[in-house]
């Protein structure tokens, strides 16, 4: 008589037993990303399972020496991605956000962020991690942004957002943007010119390089983030004279008529800018 099919949840259950086994956790690791959407709880369960978290490190930290120089294969690096792609799933989950980021768990993957190599298992490695930041900002948390303005997330998502692929600039720029979005974040980014200009200086070359590469997508992050800088009294003053033309004299019309809330926000966006009626929003000076 054959034995009983196993029920998905505790086929679920298995693999996460099998992450804290060294000869099963690469199989382990690549059928828990491919159920991650379609089981709800498993973040958790990989959370509060004996040793998960620490075997999704150990898969973490055991990249590293092929950081620097770079000597990341195709392989490890969908290893070390399926990792991240779980730690995602405890990121995203409501019940898990807070331990995650008491643990401090998106240091880990700063490194990742840190690397400058083109090829693309390293790409892949920085999208991914990304991905786990991006999943972080995207639930409107105080208590995420409190956290990330505590670490090098800006510096980092800056620099992706000038020498990375289109995917991982959109990515990073949104994570910004999530930042501008927050009260604080606004308030942290606008509290000195370097501050300011750092963030500015690299919106203004990212409009640069979309007037000869065109991405609808990555416009609307980074009309967003400057629409939001408008938000602050001092921030809209000094956009007045770095805003790129480029916005500003129909560069991107073509583009912008087939997305109608980038282009409200382009014009509301000009329009703060020419009007000298105070705005309401945070305002604390630069």
């Amino acid at each position: 008589m054959a034995a009983p099919m196993k029920t998905n949840e505790a086929q679920v259950h298995e693999l996460v037993l099998d992450l804290t086994n060294p000869e099963k956790r690469e199989t382990a690791l690549l059928e828990l990303s491919k159920k991650r959407e379609a089981f709800s709880d498993l973040a958790p369960m990989l959370w509060y399972g004996l040793g998960t978290v620490a075997a999704l490190l150990q898969e973490i930290i055991s990249i590293y020496p092929l950081l620097t120089p770079p000597a990341l294969s195709a392989h490890a690096s969908n290893r070390v991605c399926n990792a991240l792609a779980l730690l995602q799933c405890v990121a995203s989950h409501q019940t898990t956000r807070t331990h995650f980021l008491t643990a401090h768990i998106p240091l880990f993957l700063y490194p990742f962020l840190n690397t400058v190599s083109k090829t693309r298992p390293f790409e892949y490695l920085r999208l991914t991690s990304l991905g786990v930041i991006g999943a972080l900002v995207k639930m409107d948390a105080p208590d995420v942004i409190n956290f990330l303005l505590q670490t090098e997330i800006i510096p980092l998502c800056l620099r992706i957002m000038e020498t990375g692929s289109e995917l991982s600039k959109t990515v990073a720029t949104f994570i910004v943007q999530k930042i501008l979005l927050d009260d604080t974040g606004l308030t942290y980014i606008c509290a000195t010119p370097e501050r300011f200009y750092a963030v500015s200086t690299v919106l203004r070359n990212m409009v640069a390089a979309l007037v000869n590469a065109p991405s609808a997508r990555l416009l609307k992050h980074v009309i967003r983030c400057y629409l939001r800088l408008s938000d602050n009294p001092r921030a809209r003053d000094a956009l007045r004279h770095c805003l790129p033309e480029a916005l500003d004299d129909d560069t991107f019309g073509n583009l912008l008529e087939t997305d109608p809330s980038t282009k409200k926000w382009l014009m509301h966006l000009l329009y703060q800018l020419d009007s000298n009626t105070p705005q309401v929003g945070p305002g604390q000076p630069m």
